[in-house]
């Protein structure tokens, strides 16, 4: 049936349309007279008509032709093709009574217009019969997704009327807070209590919740959205009507909430509990604030309660955002909270700082972090990275600070980009001046991607989703470790709290995902298709653009791929080979003649001679 009716051309379905309401006409006809008080049977009286049948017809269908109502699509059938349904009837009855008037049998006046009421009546009715066999039909070959409406205003009703036509969604009900809506039935779809989703959701085998609120505040938005996410409820949320304005459909127009299930796992809630007295009256600089990490450590700092929190970072505007969402906070909880604005690149501002506030625990997550733009920019990677490490180092072992915690990456293992390697030399760095710190506990944690940070994939695909696509991904077999900024920020300060010094941490991070895996999840959660060999009409490609410079195809965690179990069973910690305290002089004193005189090629020699794997991973991948 559906192969039948997809077959058939918009011009076929029309002159289906037109031969469905001909033979209306007899039929409508014959119920009228059925009603009537005849002197003879309706039969009969029917026989009478028929010369003047054929003349009816084709005033109808010329009639119809002229209006364009064969050419009205069944979802599209309301008020104006009712309009012209009503003509059609009219003129039709008319046409009839002026034949028969002239040519005989004549039928009273009041015959008529039941006639022509009869008529529009059996061609509406028809209409909306067609219309549920063909849902029916589409429904019955295709899955459908069967969605429940959070919000029954203005945006709601309207959401559920443009849903009704779609092929591949069913609206189901609606549920909202106001409590004088509850009970009523809008636009067919009935208005329950936010408290009875649950049993919707079992009942009517609802699959998504539309959130259709967009006049509410966000953090009305982001509370329902979490009581519903903690349902096991996938929900996606209508957007502004500022943001409604163009020539989309309104169904093309919802955007995805976030989902955790881009994590290939489920996310983990990981409190410090002891730990948190490692922070607790201290007084901690975070480097690196405004940053995604940098601000995830800033919060849950806070929540341990220093008694002084140091927010250093280089961009103006992170550093005021940040201090702005944790002023209040600070100031509830008791913690003086003070922003500093400054690079650690210079080492007479660090000393100043740390000295000044008397520093006892320092969080280094200051670091220009994006491939590809390190790799386009080595010197100043190098510069910030490793110099701004060393800086920051040896400026807290000057004023004696407690403890030192690197942020440091999986792309420090054997790395094959200039960003790795600087994270690698600057744990070398870190590893000597550990073992011959007589106070400070030096040590660094290492973990791979972390999801929704600036410039991770999961923005960048949304991003290039919104834009129309393609979503572009390196190489189908590309695999990466992900974590969530909460993770990741819970095991650096258990790890930072367990540290004796010189320690490489390594979290954790389950198994690595597919990017061509994730790519495809992104996609079809944004409530788009994907369209590739199997599915030519899909509405959002993905493009494979070959790796980047510096681009591995794996990451790895550990040289040795040896991992020593701690206390706490999210933490490793692995052995590594170190440098001693005059390789790495050498080193440093290598990288600060290449960068000072500019020299992209001494300083990739340095990397390749100091950083393990470096050289020849670079070389093995050029050549494959």
């Amino acid at each position: 049936m559906l192969d039948l009716i997809s077959a058939l051309s918009r011009k076929q379905k029309s002159y289906v349309f037109l031969a469905v309401d001909l033979t209306l006409v007899p039929l409508a006809l014959l119920f009228t007279l059925i009603m009537q008080p005849l002197p003879q049977s309706a039969l009969l009286t029917l026989s009478g008509l028929l010369p003047v049948l054929p003349y009816v017809l084709t005033i109808m269908a010329l009639a119809e032709l002229r209006l364009g109502l064969p050419m009205v699509q069944l979802n599209a059938y309301e008020r104006h093709a009712v309009g012209l349904t009503a003509l059609v009837a009219l003129l039709t009855a008319t046409t009839l009574a002026l034949l028969t008037e002239l040519f005989g049998p004549g039928l009273s006046p009041g015959t008529y217009v039941v006639f022509a009421t009869s008529l529009l009546l059996f061609m509406m009715a028809i209409r909306a019969l067609l219309h549920q066999v063909v849902l029916m039909v589409y429904r019955r070959a295709s899955p459908r997704c069967r969605v429940l409406i959070y919000g029954a205003g203005t945006t709601g009703t309207q959401l559920a009327q443009a849903l009704k036509s779609h092929d591949g969604i069913d609206p189901v009900a609606f549920v909202d807070d106001n409590s004088s809506l509850q009970g009523m039935t809008l636009v067919g779809l009935q208005v329950f209590a936010p408290g009875r989703i649950q049993e919707l959701v079992k009942t009517r085998q609802i699959n998504r919740v539309l959130l259709a609120m967009p006049s509410q505040s966000q953090p009305k938005q982001a509370q329902v959205i979490v009581r519903l996410q903690r349902m096991g409820l996938e929900v996606q949320a209508l957007p502004s009507f500022a943001q409604l304005i163009g020539e989309e459909a309104l169904v093309d127009k919802l955007t995805l909430v976030p989902p955790q299930r881009f994590l290939g796992r489920e996310a983990r809630d990981l409190p410090l509990n002891a730990a948190s007295s490692s922070y607790a009256d201290r007084v901690v600089l975070i480097s690196g604030a405004g940053g995604s990490i940098g601000s995830e450590l800033c919060r849950q700092v806070l929540r341990c309660r220093p008694t002084r929190l140091v927010l250093f970072e280089l961009n103006e505007l992170a550093l005021y955002t940040i201090h702005q969402e944790l002023e209040s906070l600070a100031r509830e909880a008791g913690v003086e909270i003070l922003p500093v604005l400054g690079s650690v690149t210079d080492n007479r501002q660090m000393r100043r700082v740390l000295e000044a506030h008397n520093v006892q625990v320092v969080l280094h997550a200051a670091a220009y972090k994006h491939v590809p733009l390190v790799e386009a920019n080595p010197l100043a990677g190098l510069a910030n990275n490793v110099f701004g490490t060393q800086n920051l180092a040896q400026a807290a072992l000057q004023a004696g600070v407690e403890r030192f915690i690197l942020i440091s990456s999986d792309k420090a293992v054997r790395p094959t980009n200039v960003m790795g390697a600087s994270k690698r030399m600057a744990e070398l760095l870190l590893q000597d001046m550990a073992s011959r710190s007589p106070r400070t506990v030096f040590t660094m944690v290492r973990f791979g991607n972390v999801l929704g940070s600036s410039g991770s994939v999961v923005p960048l695909f949304q991003d290039q989703i919104s834009r129309g696509g393609p979503v572009t991904v390196t190489d189908p077999r590309v695999k990466r470790y992900f974590m969530t900024i909460s993770e990741a920020v819970q095991l650096v300060l258990q790890a930072g709290a367990e540290a004796q010094g010189g320690e490489v941490f390594v979290l954790d991070m389950g198994e690595p995902v597919s990017i061509l895996q994730m790519a495809r999840q992104v996609i079809e959660s944004a409530g788009y298709s994907l369209r590739d060999a199997e599915n030519p009409d899909g509405e959002i490609a993905i493009e494979i653009i070959g790796l980047r410079p510096g681009e591995k195809m794996e990451e790895e965690l550990t040289l040795t791929n040896e991992l020593i179990t701690t206390r706490h069973p999210k933490i490793f910690c692995t052995r590594e080979t170190v440098l001693s305290e005059i390789e790495v002089a050498t080193f440093m004193r290598g990288l600060r003649t290449a960068v000072a005189s500019g020299d992209n090629h001494a300083a990739n020699l340095v990397l390749q001679r100091w950083v393990e794997g470096y050289g020849s991973q670079d070389t093995n991948r050029k050549s494959s």
